[in-house]
């Protein structure tokens, strides 16, 4: 296995200098000052007793000297660490962020020194439940996973609570976790409490996948398998075992090392038949609601969203846990939501984390049962919810019965949804249209029979002609009509 970078010529270790010489500076006695005396009055206060004794002849050389350079021989070759950089490399990450920490050591030092510390990047951080939350965020801005390092057994123990919440939002994250297993090579003391036969196991419950990798063509194949299984929807985080021995001993000059190709997966796209049957159930609907609330990933899933609700002219509530319709558009009614889920015939969810709570509610504390919407309200839910669940922790919320149930990724089944919709509206239902008044009242009209999606996006004038509990219906009033 040859290095793909050459060794710098700079000491990768030469940074403990500094902290050497920065270290001794508190040992080297003050000088007197100009003008003062050693000779002391018969009545002054004797001298104050040292809170240390002055360092031996010995220690302070060691503090005050630069470390001789450490011989090849202390490591006899290229560490492990280095390709397993070369690995992370090819997953396109760009950051790991960490509390660093004596598990990774090695992983560190190579991250910074033979990979340069660029792609990925090492962010310092305070604490393991922030290098995760950093994680978290960064996923949902960016579209992509970053890495995080944790320490042992306590660095993933701080790091749990981060992981459950990325976990329950959805959302992929490559945890690296530092541990020395073979316990012939541990350092006595603290370094056993941080050791850990399971690492993962603490973590298990709540991801998608874990593995602790024996060899370094296992940690290749590992890494790459789990950057796939987290970024596949349902998107989750994954858990790798970096083995601190795999990390530090010289690869094999003979080892025959390779990196496989990273293809990640298409999203899951709903059945055709079952898209055809929500589209008519929608296209007949007189109230028809649209919930979104992990539906877009990015910005392309947004516009989906928006043809999907201009198509049908159906007013969207966002519920959050994505950006994913625009708080300016016409259609968005998110702050409506339980008006319009009273008064809807059908209900069409997008990626609902609780749909049994947009239809019913139990007051706090009383713990009554309420139901929102109306018995006989049709329900249409796109998710991939039933491909991933666990039974220990209850992120599953109330199981909801639907009338139409699709398994398939929401953001990739809309397009297909948008145009088997489109197929079954016919040529009176396209002409009905959707605005806001200057009081904020919603107002469902007809437009112009010739064109009426003309008007979207414009001012018009409307006589109201039925007033009902959440919205209006009204009747345009042409260009020179009175």
């Amino acid at each position: 296995m040859k290095r793909s970078d050459p060794r710098p010529e700079v000491s990768r270790r030469k940074f403990l200098a500094s902290v050497a010489v920065a270290g001794a500076a508190t040992a080297v006695t003050p000088p007197v000052a100009n003008g003062a005396t050693s000779a002391t009055s018969p009545n002054a206060a004797p001298a104050p007793r040292p809170s240390a004794l002055p360092p031996t002849m010995h220690v302070a050389a060691a503090e005050t000297g630069t470390p001789k350079e450490l011989s090849g021989s202390r490591i006899g070759g290229v560490p492990g660490s280095d390709f397993m950089v070369d690995v992370i490399k090819a997953t396109g990450m760009e950051y790991i962020a960490s509390n660093p920490a004596s598990s990774f050591r090695s992983l560190h030092e190579s991250i910074v020194n033979y990979g340069g510390n660029r792609k990925p990047e090492f962010l310092t951080c305070m604490h393991e439940e922030s290098s995760v939350a950093m994680a978290h965020g960064y996923a949902k801005a960016a579209g992509k996973p970053m890495g995080v390092l944790a320490h042992g057994s306590v660095g993933l123990q701080h790091a749990a609570m981060a992981v459950y919440n990325a976990w329950c939002d959805r959302v992929p994250v490559m945890i690296f976790g530092g541990n020395f297993m073979d316990a012939a090579h541990r350092r006595p003391g603290v370094e056993w409490y941080h050791c850990v036969q399971d690492p993962a196991g603490m973590l298990r419950d709540f991801v998608k996948w874990d593995d602790q990798p024996a060899s370094l063509q296992h940690f290749a194949e590992s890494v790459m398998r789990a950057y796939k299984f987290a970024t596949t929807p349902p998107m989750e985080p994954v858990v790798i075992i970096a083995d601190g021995m795999l990390q530090e001993h010289p690869i094999d000059e003979d080892a025959k090392l390779a990196i496989p190709k990273l293809t990640l997966s298409t999203p899951p796209q709903g059945e055709s038949g079952a898209l055809k049957e929500a589209a008519r159930m929608m296209a007949s609907a007189e109230n028809l609601v649209i919930i979104a609330d992990r539906a877009a990933r990015s910005q392309e899933g947004v516009r989906r969203m928006v043809e999907l609700a201009e198509a049908l002219n159906a007013p969207v509530v966002d519920l959050g846990s994505r950006m994913n319709f625009p708080t300016t558009h016409y259609l968005c009614r998110s702050e409506d939501g339980r008006a319009l889920v009273r008064d809807a015939d059908v209900v069409l969810m997008l990626e609902v984390a609780d749909p049994w709570g947009q239809l019913n509610t139990i007051s706090d504390p009383q713990h009554e049962y309420r139901r929102l919407a109306k018995p006989d309200v049709k329900l249409i839910h796109v998710t991939l919810a039933d491909q991933l669940m666990k039974s220990n922790y209850q992120d599953a919320q109330r199981f909801c019965p639907c009338d139409l149930s699709i398994s398939g990724d929401a953001e990739a089944t809309l397009p297909a949804l948008t145009e088997a919709v489109k197929k079954e509206i016919g040529g009176s239902r396209k002409s009905v249209l959707a605005g806001r008044t200057d009081n904020n009242r919603w107002v469902n009209f007809d437009g112009p029979a010739d064109n009426p999606r003309a008007l979207i996006n414009s001012f018009a004038d409307v006589i109201i002609t039925e007033a009902m509990p959440n919205s209006l219906r009204g009747r345009l009033i042409a260009d020179g009509a009175p």
